[in-house]
């Protein structure tokens, strides 16, 4: 749960997830026929980019570690 972690997701999550719902709902946002399982999956949207980021950046941060852990000294 570091800041940058979780700001960092959060950002990729907004542009992303809003990019998918465009793609993927466009036009039923056009012709204002979205139902509520639609916006539930708008929503839902959002947390696939969100984990994603967030698994990325946690491992990173574990491979970065290692790697200073193991580096002779």
């Amino acid at each position: 749960m570091t800041r940058s972690v979780v700001i960092r997701a959060l950002l990729c999550a907004l542009m992303v997830g809003t990019i998918l719902i465009v793609i993927n709902h466009g036009p039923r946002l056009i012709c204002a026929e979205v139902s509520g399982m639609c916006i539930v999956q708008m929503v839902l949207t959002y947390f696939v980019p969100y984990g994603v980021s967030t698994y990325s950046s946690v491992q990173a941060m574990i491979n970065q570690c290692q790697d200073l852990a193991s580096a002779p000294k």
